[in-house]
């Protein structure tokens, strides 16, 4: 096992010189969605392990915040205070937000850690349990749009459609500077419906699938998109290479690209006036090699089970193996997917002897790296 994980490394080693190759050159990148902390998934968030990834890839900044804590009860309150005490010892590096629960004394704690130096607020409709028409939300608008801190909100996974209540709180508080997370891919046609085009009103890049970014950019203005990784949940090379290689897909420019790892975050970080939006790019039809399509089709089916830590008795991941045995012209490409793919199923196949859930979970999560990296390459050729 320790040899396959060692192996994996120098995989990511060597796409982490790709990714510099094409990274821009940018003054000032900043990474608009990381939590630092514990996640009662088990999920942790090491605050010396995201500096490490900021300095090592040219970060200046961070958004910050806690994950769902074991200790989150009363309001994120011992969390918030984690928050803040990292970003005091971070320089200005780490740009604290406060997370609520709207259920427990939400605006209190709000005004609390505004007081002591957040500077936005998160919210997670999933994993507190509320709906985007629940009237303990205007508050929270209001003290965002009273203090001009912007507001942080889960738009990924496990909601159902938003975008017409997150619509009427921002057009009954104009002057809320709102960022939806994870690219809106809850509701993706009706938050773009409502929103593209409004100032003020950003979407993080935090996804797993390149077809939700290639769908997301020609829905979406680049002035409205920041960059995010959503660490520790999502991690390089694999982050950055996925917004990158869909946004260049897309017909992004190079400026356009600088201003998405760097200018629009900052902006909404000093309090500045947001770029005017233009119009989203991207094409309405995604054209690519059949082989490269029937490999994204299998990887996502091998993605489920090995994140829920189950072996692939569907072998999907061997099919995907042998769809990069076509010859279509794509030799670099495919080869490289067989490459992080061979090296996945075989660490994959040590799962069952993880001697406990942190070993299991790194095995389970490094697979998964290598499984996200061959489908980039797949659907961005």
């Amino acid at each position: 096992m320790s040899e396959l994980l060692e192996r994996a490394h120098e995989l990511f080693d060597g796409f982490e010189a790709e990714l510099k190759s094409e990274l821009p050159q940018a003054a000032g990148n900043f990474d608009a969605h990381t939590h630092l902390g514990t996640d009662i998934d088990g999920m942790v968030g090491r605050p010396e392990e995201l500096m490490a990834m900021l300095d090592r890839y040219g970060f200046s900044r961070c958004n910050v915040f806690c994950l769902d804590e074991p200790d989150r009860h009363p309001s994120f309150r011992a969390g918030n205070d984690r928050t803040l005490a990292f970003a005091e010892k971070s320089n200005g590096r780490f740009i604290p937000y406060v997370r609520l629960d709207l259920s427990e004394s939400p605006i209190e704690e709000a005004e609390r850690c505004l007081d002591l130096g957040a500077r936005g607020i998160k919210l997670h409709p999933r994993a507190q349990k509320f709906v985007l028409d629940d009237e303990r939300l205007a508050p929270v608008f209001a003290i965002a749009s009273e203090r001009q801190v912007p507001i942080l909100i889960h738009g990924g996974r496990g909601l159902p459609p938003i975008a017409d209540h997150l619509h009427d709180l921002v057009e009954r508080y104009e002057n809320v500077q709102l960022i939806i997370a994870h690219a809106g891919i809850a509701d993706l046609s009706g938050l773009a419906g409502h929103f593209a085009g409004t100032p003020g009103v950003f979407f993080d890049t935090s996804v797993w699938s390149a077809v939700d970014l290639l769908s997301f950019f020609r829905l979406v203005p680049p002035e409205q998109i920041v960059y995010a990784s959503d660490y520790p949940y999502g991690g390089q090379p694999g982050s950055l290479l996925l917004m990158l290689r869909s946004a260049r897909s897309a017909g992004l420019t190079e400026a356009q690209i600088v201003e998405l790892l760097a200018g629009n975050a900052n902006r909404i970080a000093e309090g500045a006036t947001p770029l005017e939006p233009s119009q989203p790019q991207g094409a309405d039809v995604l054209q690519q090699p059949m082989a490269m399509a029937r490999i994204h089709q299998y990887l996502s089916m091998a993605m489920p089970l090995i994140y829920s830590r189950q072996q692939d008795g569907f072998g999907a991941l061997g099919l995907a193996l042998n769809a990069t045995n076509e010859r279509n012209g794509h030799v670099e490409e495919l080869g490289q997917i067989r490459e992080l793919l061979e090296a996945a199923r075989e660490l994959w196949r040590t799962l069952p002897e993880a001697e406990d859930d942190t070993e299991s979970r790194i095995v389970a999560r490094t697979t998964a790296r290598l499984i996200h990296l061959a489908d980039i390459i797949a659907v961005t050729t």
